[in-house]
């Protein structure tokens, strides 16, 4: 099994691992702003963070970042939340996908939202928008974001499902990793007693739980 001392395969030992479980094992950090989503049910995103800024309704950092971006990752951008126009749309995205990045996590809005699910190219973002991105000013790249509420750096690891988002510092990822494996071990332990007959009142122990509440409830 692996330890939190060791150097782990991401794409191993979080094959399983939904945004959700990562969350709780990391207690309840990490997860982006519920308003960034996945474009379309069924996609999900695996992978180390490349960062990026852009000014709102402006893509052109965003063309430098699928240019610099390694095979793996992620792109991840600080949009300011600005929803009014797609900064990422079919020919990014086509790109993107070429060069063998993950997928892209966005603050903002992106269009051409069937196209990209045709493609088979993981997008979460804000909003979708018909309106185009204009080209002025350079963002940064590869500098920490704050991005849907949560801060982001190069390198963290990022895992997106039809739940949401959730990110995990770079210096966590082995401990995570252990923790995450445990809960789903834990989950399916669970999972059986609950398909025995248990109900989740006795599995939670909630009558404990009133008990500390000062309740006189019980089932």
């Amino acid at each position: 099994m692996t330890t939190a001392a060791e150097p782990i395969d991401v794409a191993v030992a979080y094959r399983t691992v939904t945004a959700a479980t990562a969350h709780e094992a990391m207690g309840r950090k990490g997860a982006l702003d519920s308003a960034i989503k996945p474009i379309r049910s069924g996609m999900r995103v695996l992978g180390r963070a490349f960062t990026c800024s852009c000014p709102p309704g402006d893509n052109l950092t965003l063309h430098a970042a699928l240019k610099l971006a390694k095979p793996g990752e992620v792109i991840v951008v600080a949009a300011a939340g600005f929803t009014e126009q797609g900064l990422f749309g079919e020919v990014m995205a086509s790109s993107a996908k070429a060069r063998g990045l993950a997928g892209l996590v966005v603050d903002g809005g992106v269009r051409d939202s069937a196209q990209i699910h045709a493609l088979g190219f993981p997008v979460f973002a804000r909003a979708v928008s018909i309106k185009g991105a204009i080209k002025e000013t350079l963002g940064e790249l590869g500098k920490p974001v704050v991005v849907g509420g949560e801060l982001v750096s190069p390198g963290d690891l990022v895992i997106g499902d039809d739940d949401g988002v959730v990110v995990i510092p770079a210096a966590a990822i082995p401990a995570i990793a252990v923790a995450s494996a445990e809960r789903e071990a834990k989950e399916a332990r669970f999972r059986a007693a609950l398909l025995r007959g248990d109900t989740t009142w006795e599995m939670l122990n909630l009558n404990a739980l009133m008990a500390q509440k000062g309740s006189d409830f019980r089932l």
